[in-house]
């Protein structure tokens, strides 16, 4: 079935909106884009995988949907993709700053190259400051518009990933904080989403699992999949959530209050299910 097809038979939620997500040509980002467009928004993929994102847009449809290369640790690049979305749809309500990239951990920090460091909080908290700096730039005179980063559990919690990949998502949320102080004033709503792992392509090659839920979870009987980050998206840029700003919106079945290393007395494996 089609976008346009699934799209008359959903409540549309984001109706009229035009959106701008970057790292929309694969996993998180291109299931939230097919999210919104499946809602009645208008959406701009911004991607360096140009060929793959190419597809998506295609496939999604021209009508709603558009295509720019966009590499968000350049500023060039980012404020061309909201340009872009500008020339394309005529505004921008809704920024998803959900590019990023992971690597992996090397527990000890003296095995750690300051280059390595760099770049990935040059994607992952440089292109989020970038994506608000310039959505905030077209939404302040609108007087509105929501603006929304990917963070990870790792934004609360230490242990998990590596050094510059955890401080990279704290840092995000406080820029979220500190942007949703400043831009409230113009009407401007901004969030973070953070989910637990996801089986996208990127979590499966991180942590070398088809399930990455299996071994860690702690809310049993429920996986989360990627529609479960869109939705959290889309409700934090539908109207739904228009007095919601500030909030890292964490998707992690209670994983992050658990202590793996205490139980309640009474409570085992087989009683709790």
């Amino acid at each position: 079935m089609s976008i346009a097809s699934l799209a008359s038979t959903t409540i549309r939620r984001l109706e009229g909106k035009v959106a701008v997500i970057t790292g929309g040509a694969s996993g998180l980002g291109e299931c939230t884009a097919r999210t919104f467009v499946k809602h009645g928004a208008k959406v701009l993929i911004a991607d360096i995988k140009d060929e793959l994102g190419k597809f998506v847009s295609k496939d999604i449809g021209p009508e709603f949907s558009s295509f720019v290369h966009c590499d968000v640790s350049k500023e060039k690049d980012v404020e061309n993709a909201v340009n872009a979305a500008i020339s394309h749809f005529g505004k921008l309500d809704i920024m998803f700053n959900n590019a990023g990239i992971i690597e992996h951990p090397k527990p000890d920090i003296l095995d750690n190259e300051t280059s390595d460091f760099e770049r990935v909080l040059s994607v992952n908290l440089v292109g989020a400051f970038l994506g608000t700096k310039h959505a905030a730039r077209v939404m302040k005179p609108a007087r509105r518009g929501s603006i929304i980063t990917t963070a990870s559990i790792c934004s609360v919690v230490g242990g998990i990933a590596s050094h510059a990949y955890t401080s990279s998502k704290h840092g995000v949320v406080g820029l979220m904080r500190n942007a949703a102080v400043e831009l409230g004033q113009y009407g401007i709503r901004v969030n973070c989403v953070s989910p637990y792992g996801v089986a996208t392509p990127l979590a499966k090659d991180f942590f070398k699992l088809d399930d990455v839920h299996g071994i860690y979870a702690n809310l049993k009987g429920a996986i989360l999949e990627p529609e479960d980050v869109a939705g959290a998206a889309l409700y934090l840029g539908s109207d739904e959530s228009k007095y919601v700003s500030g909030l890292n919106l964490i998707l992690d079945g209670g994983f992050t209050i658990t202590n793996s290393g205490f139980s309640m007395p009474g409570i085992s494996e087989s009683s709790a299910h």
